[in-house]
């Protein structure tokens, strides 16, 4: 193997998962050149996996006349982590010798000449292990445990320069990310106003983070204090990594940077349904200091498969408590 393109052109956590089986093609293959296909947004976070050699833009790939499409993706395999219906066609019609992708698609029956059968709608197992049978066709045939899914951790954060207005790490700061474009289910936005509140109260210097939309549905309801700061809208994800990164803890749901600060090595704190599959054993971050609050391990209605309120129910004492 000289090439590897893998391809996951979804959201940022989900990326963020990919890295340990990067890491485990890494390992297996150290002289290949291995490539990621993602969304252009995602780029710095991909920019921290020292296993990937280079980045391509999805849409920049697709933007290009035809004959150039084909001729960049001459690769020994590709891996379609996320499926993408013309990817899968255009790496055929590359003729690309290897392409893996999950069986549970029509159009990898007509694209793909290896197709893994697994599925990961209702998975018992980590999304980052989910994706290392994708490359069992590659020799690599064992599922990792979670615990064991750490060592293929290398994740190395690109310092961006952050604005003057930004508390250093020296400030004791506690990073509130309140929502998640939708991705999960969010804890009530009082409830991290209160929190912001007590933690201010006991001298930690709070920062909320989010973009320029998310910001908009919560910016009013931040408390006024000089220990709490609103940076939604006004960093790109460059400085965020920075900024989660040379923190001390960060608490959100089940989003993109809940899973950076996991990566990153800071304490990261989520804040979960049991439902299947939005549960913590799915998406729960990587990281040393990673870890996760749910209302109720037990919870009868998410058991069922039901839609459930339950993480609303979490106290503010108990997210206290845990970040210490």
């Amino acid at each position: 193997m000289k090439r590897i393109l893998i391809s996951r052109t979804d959201s940022i956590g989900d990326v963020s998962l990919t890295l340990p089986m990067c890491q485990a093609l890494r390992n297996k293959f150290p002289a290949a050149e291995i490539i990621f296909i993602g969304k252009n947004y995602t780029r710095p976070v991909v920019a921290c996996f020292t296993a990937i050699d280079a980045f391509w833009d999805i849409d920049e790939l697709f933007n290009q006349p035809i004959t150039s499409q084909l001729d960049q993706l001459k690769a020994d395999c590709i891996i379609h982590v996320f499926p993408n219906k013309k990817l899968a066609f255009l790496a055929k019609k590359a003729k690309i010798p290897m392409r893996i992708g999950t069986s549970h698609r029509v159009f990898h029956l007509f694209t793909c000449n290896e197709r893994p059968n697994f599925t990961r709608k209702n998975s018992t197992i980590h999304e980052s292990q989910l994706n290392f049978h994708l490359l069992a066709p590659l020799g690599i045939t064992e599922i990792p445990s979670f615990e064991d899914i750490q060592k293929f951790v290398q994740f190395q954060v690109i310092p961006a320069e952050l604005p003057s207005w930004i508390p250093t790490s020296n400030d004791n700061v506690i990073i509130l990310h309140p929502k998640s474009k939708g991705s999960a289910l969010e804890w009530p936005l009082e409830k991290y106003m209160d929190l912001a509140s007590q933690l201010a109260d006991s001298g930690k210097t709070v920062c909320f983070t989010g973009t320029e939309q998310e910001g908009m549905q919560f910016r009013k309801l931040i408390p006024v204090h000089e220990r709490i700061i609103d940076s939604t809208g006004k960093l790109s994800l460059a400085q965020l990594i920075t900024l989660i990164s040379r923190s001390n803890a960060l608490v959100a749901c089940s989003t993109g940077p809940y899973h950076i600060a996991g990566l990153s090595g800071i304490h990261a704190i989520g804040l979960f349904s049991m439902r299947r599959p939005i549960d913590p054993g799915r998406w729960r971050a990587i990281g040393p200091k990673a870890e996760f609050i749910v209302f109720n391990q037990t919870c009868e209605t998410c058991k069922k498969g039901k839609h459930c309120t339950c993480i609303e129910n979490i106290e503010v004492s108990t997210v206290l408590e845990v970040i210490g």
